[in-house]
């Protein structure tokens, strides 16, 4: 198993790895897949971290790492995306890219990690809480902006 940061050349293999996590396609719009991937690459506190194994890559996670203005300027980092193939679960692929994140992270001076996750499935929050993520120490609200009808939703909804 290798893990490192992605390159430019992995993007297709990054798209066709994230239908293993909730995407039912690959984004049609080329130019703007093109200009987001130049603005994450671009980005030093973006990181997206991959696993592969026999040169192919099985796992990833995304860690952004966040400048603050509080406890003593030191930055936070939130992991997102976190996804396995699913013929390649419960292999520690998926471990080895939070790790890599954490050491990222740590080595950046950052005082938090927060891990974000939509999983509802107790093996899956177990996985999280064996790699150390705490789900009793904050409390966490999302607000989608999108809506199936293409709407914003009101802060009053």
């Amino acid at each position: 198993m290798i893990v490192r940061e992605a390159a430019a050349c992995d993007l297709e293999a990054l798209l066709a790895l994230y239908l293993h996590l909730h995407e039912t396609g690959i984004p049609e719009d080329r130019e703007r897949l093109r200009q987001v991937w130049a603005q994450i690459e671009a980005d030093p506190g973006h990181h997206i971290l991959v696993a592969e194994q026999g040169g192919q890559i099985v796992s990833a996670c995304a860690c952004v790492i966040v400048p603050n203005l509080t406890r003593n300027l030191r930055p936070y980092a939130l992991i997102e995306n976190v996804v396995t193939r699913a013929d390649f679960r419960r292999r520690g692929f998926a471990s080895a890219c939070l790790a890599r994140a954490v050491n990222l992270a740590r080595a950046a001076g950052c005082y938090k990690v927060m891990l974000l996750t939509g999983a509802k499935d107790e093996a899956t929050l177990r996985f999280y809480r064996r790699a150390g993520f705490d789900s009793g120490d904050k409390t966490a609200f999302v607000l989608h902006l999108d809506c199936d009808d293409g709407t914003i939703p009101s802060p009053n909804s």
